[in-house]
């Protein structure tokens, strides 16, 4: 069996969400790649060095040209496959487009549906291809994989998708990354006075209201810190000008992208890790912070109660000062702080990469 994947998604520099997704099921299916069982994956141009290397069983394809590239270059690239000896029986899409013409059937992974609840905090081309073009995508698939209950709900409210078509398979997360102090910025102080974000800066992670309640909460402890990890999404500049103005932006630090090890530093030594947003289809963050004893501070809203179950405090999204009553309470009470590290580390073994690959690739090969 031959199985196709696009992993454009992975062959990116900076690797976050959909491309972490990615680049571990390419790990997952090089490992298992053998003589009855082929990966052809193609891209857009050459693999980056972190990318599996290949293998008699696992190859990589360059199919040249960008603009509508999953709509015209993919699809005339897989019916000349069919063609050859190297015949595809099935094609896996990590990442919401599908090719718009396929010669074999099409399995298709849905990550969320934010641009349906909250479409004022997209670019109007972006809200018109992310609609559109996961239409056609659902619509040509034959199976749906969806990282989230949440996902799946949305996925047949919004599209109509039936529920036989759909899948849920959760994300797993790195944990077997080790790291020194060393490697991270001077201000990660073992003395855990910051408080962390970790994610992409765009409107929907609700930011906003995280800087306002660590303006209250920095009145009664002045010596805190609140870093902000991640690089610049969709209208960041919001963003960014509610920082500059505020009457504590020194304590603010905002790093952009860093490397893993880093990150690691970042949640190890935080006081604890705080995901304010209105909507997430799943929430690696929050898992990453349980494996680095980070107390998880979250709203409860979309996957995240899916997600982090009992192991969280949770607050409105829309409430900036029960967001604050969250921190204080973890300041004040030590016990509670134990204890969310202790469920953390309990709430980590629904979850791994290797259970993800191994349920994504059963759908795979069922073709």
């Amino acid at each position: 069996m031959i199985i196709g994947v696009d992993g454009n998604e992975a062959n990116v520099e900076k690797k976050v969400g959909v491309s972490v997704y990615t680049l571990k099921l390419l790990e997952y299916f090089q490992k298992k790649a053998h003589s009855q069982l082929r990966f052809k994956i193609f891209l857009k141009n050459l693999p980056l060095a972190d990318l599996p290397p290949t293998n008699d069983f696992f190859q990589y394809e360059i199919v040249r040209g960008n603009f509508l590239w999953s709509q015209i270059f993919l699809p005339f690239k897989l019916w000349q496959n069919q063609f050859t000896k190297n015949k595809i029986q099935v094609f896996f899409s990590p990442a919401h487009y599908a090719p718009r013409y396929s010669p074999c059937p099409i399995v298709t992974t849905i990550h969320d549906l934010s641009y349906f609840r909250f479409p004022q905090e997209f670019l109007k081309k972006d809200l018109y291809q992310l609609k559109n073009w996961t239409k056609y995508s659902v619509e040509k698939s034959q199976k749906i994989i969806c990282v989230s209950q949440t996902t799946k709900k949305d996925l047949m409210k919004f599209y109509n998708t039936p529920e036989e078509k759909i899948t849920v398979i959760y994300n797993g997360f790195e944990k077997n990354l080790v790291s020194s102090l060393d490697s991270a910025r001077d201000y990660v102080e073992a003395g855990n006075k910051y408080i962390l974000f970790v994610g992409t800066l765009q409107p929907r992670k609700n930011i906003s209201t995280l800087i306002k309640a660590f303006g209250l909460f920095q009145q009664k402890y002045p010596d805190f810190k609140l870093v902000i990890v991640g690089k610049k999404g969709w209208l960041y500049e919001n963003i960014l000008n509610e920082i500059a103005t505020t009457d504590f932006k020194d304590k603010i630090i905002l790093t952009n992208f860093v490397s893993d090890a880093e990150l690691i530093n970042y949640y190890k030594n935080a006081f604890c890790y705080v995901l304010p947003s209105f909507y997430e289809g799943f929430g690696i963050p929050v898992l990453e912070a349980m494996n680095y004893n980070c107390p998880v501070i979250c709203s409860y809203t979309s996957s995240l109660p899916e997600i982090a179950g009992d192991a969280a405090l949770y607050f409105d999204p829309e409430s900036l000062q029960e967001l604050a009553e969250k921190l204080f309470l973890l300041k004040e009470n030590k016990e509670i702080k134990k204890e969310l590290i202790k469920k953390g580390k309990e709430r980590l073994r629904k979850f791994s990469w290797e259970k993800c690959g191994e349920e994504t690739l059963k759908i795979l090969i069922s073709f």
